[in-house]
């Protein structure tokens, strides 16, 4: 126990040091939601994994498809290194970069006002991904207070309100640079951890030849005839563990608080680099995490819920109980490095968008008065400000409604998160990558994909989720594609001279 509070206490100090080290830098607007749009490739590509990853997978994510599809979910990883960063980068990075910082755009819902000139689109915008992060949030409460619950055995709400303090005093000290900062440290845990903690899960079993021997011996839960498919590469629900492939994937494409990341690095060589760090990190990470719990059949069945369905958040949980001390530590500190990023990360993402597009989403207002002059750069600098301090004050609100969520949550880990996953990607990934490589993407496409995608799955939810939230997630996020281009090609184009000054950037 002593180790585990030492640990844990020294990983906490590092956190709280480096915003203090930071919050020089998170006096303006820019620095403090942007890190001054110059931060390199490590610490982006980093900062992109480690807010991609975090208890949700480990815990919740892992133990949930680990369960059902066995050793086939390690395609999920896979997918998230492949599609979730390599192609992310690659179609996302470049163009986000330069078309945003063109536009003078700090968030995804000023790209879209901006882009597409409509100050009610970015209103709408805000709104979605200030609601719909919430539910996500909560999520990543709940999977990191599992593991500290069994590591400590400190109740799970003191766990959740701990985190949501701490996490919340590194952002608001020191903002994005901070964050990134933090996610780079948390990285590294993070890489070092899934590897020691695999190897130590499979050598409770006799190894990684004999836990394969073991997982090709378990019967299927209702077909005799998939007996033995839990070892199989493709699993016993393949098309089921599809759409989860595409939901943890391509979903990144569309969430706020990810193609953000982009707008913040330095230049095209540091996303090429990046592009590389991230994908290895992923593969590692990801892949790691779902490789670990497809074995969580070997481990016993977990508890049952009082409504009588299996507690797959407390899969990984059980797997991990017996390990030493020393590895429980590390446990503790991979959840911890996953989560508070992750944490961190939406919480910025939300205060940012709330201040920056509904607060002052007016840009010719107060500081767009400003000419220049002594007078006028003091009235430029209290606006600046008074951004920060709003941002700052909307990160507590936002922790705490989601803190409210997490400490009575409706639901699992992995069902929260495509909630959450698939109204902002279904809403946000067709406008968003189809406005950075075509013209004739029109406002009225991107209002259109907003209401199929918060419709499709809020009103699946309102249904009782007749459709797993999951596979809803991911129906909205391809689908969203077919409808902003029928929509874009039934609809009034964008004036010419509009859309060509925009594209000014690429030249």
């Amino acid at each position: 126990m002593f180790i585990k509070i030492f640990l844990t206490i020294v990983f906490l100090a590092v956190m709280v040091g480096v915003g203090l080290y930071s919050r020089k830098q998170a006096s303006s607007v820019d620095g403090f939601v942007l890190g001054g749009r110059s931060v390199g490739p490590w610490l982006t590509a980093f900062a992109y994994g480690t807010s991609y990853f975090s208890a949700v997978v480990f815990v919740g994510y892992a133990g949930q498809f680990g369960w059902k599809y066995g050793m086939s979910s390690t395609w999920i990883g896979v997918g998230n290194a492949v599609i979730g960063s390599l192609l992310a980068w690659l179609v996302l990075g470049k163009r986000t970069k330069m078309m945003t910082q063109h536009i003078q755009s700090r968030t995804m819902p000023d790209f879209f006002g901006t882009r597409f000139s409509s100050q009610g689109l970015r209103v709408a915008a805000s709104i979605i991904a200030f609601v719909f992060l919430i539910p996500y949030t909560a999520g990543v409460y709940k999977g990191i207070s599992s593991l500290f619950e069994m590591g400590f055995g400190i109740p799970y709400e003191y766990c959740v309100i701990i985190m949501a303090i701490l996490t919340a005093v590194y952002v608001i000290l020191g903002g994005y640079k901070a964050t990134a900062m933090n996610d780079f440290i948390q990285g590294v845990i993070m890489l070092f951890g899934i590897v020691t903690i695999i190897a130590a899960v499979l050598a409770q079993k006799g190894g990684l030849v004999e836990a394969f021997h073991q997982m090709a011996s378990l019967p299927a839960d209702n077909n005799p005839a998939q007996n033995g498919s839990f070892a199989d590469i493709l699993g016993p629900d393949p098309w089921n563990l599809l759409g989860v492939v595409i939901l943890t994937s391509l979903g990144t494409w569309g969430l706020p608080q990810m193609v953000g990341k982009f707008y913040s690095i330095t230049d095209e060589s540091a996303i090429r680099r990046g592009t590389i760090i991230s994908t290895i990190f992923a593969l590692v990470v990801a892949g790691g995490c779902y490789f670990l719990g497809g074995f969580g059949r070997l481990f016993g069945t977990p508890p049952t819920l009082p409504n009588g369905r299996l507690d797959f958040d407390a899969v990984v949980p059980g797997m991990l109980q017996t390990l030493p001390d020393i590895l429980i530590a590390l446990v503790v500190l991979l959840v911890l490095s996953a989560s508070m990023s992750t944490l961190a990360s939406l919480v910025l993402t939300s205060s940012s968008t709330m201040t920056l597009d509904l607060i002052y989403r007016d840009k010719k207002s107060e500081e767009g008065e400003v000419k220049g002059g002594e007078i006028d750069d003091e009235v430029a600098e209290r606006v600046e400000r008074r951004k920060v301090v709003v941002m700052r004050v909307l990160i507590v609100f936002f922790i705490v409604i989601s803190l409210m969520i997490a400490l009575n949550p409706p639901t699992f880990i992995a069902q929260l998160m495509g909630i959450s996953w698939g109204a902002l990607a279904g809403a946000f990934l067709a406008p968003f990558m189809l406005g950075l490589y075509w013209k004739r993407v029109t406002t009225f496409s991107v209002w259109a994909c907003f209401v199929w995608g918060v419709g499709i799955t809020v009103a699946n939810m309102l249904a009782g989720n007749p459709v797993s939230p999951i596979n809803c997630g991911a129906i909205a996020m391809v689908g969203g594609f077919v409808v902003v281009f029928i929509a874009s090609l039934l609809s009034k184009p964008m004036p010419k001279s509009v859309v060509d000054d925009i594209w000014k950037c690429y030249s």
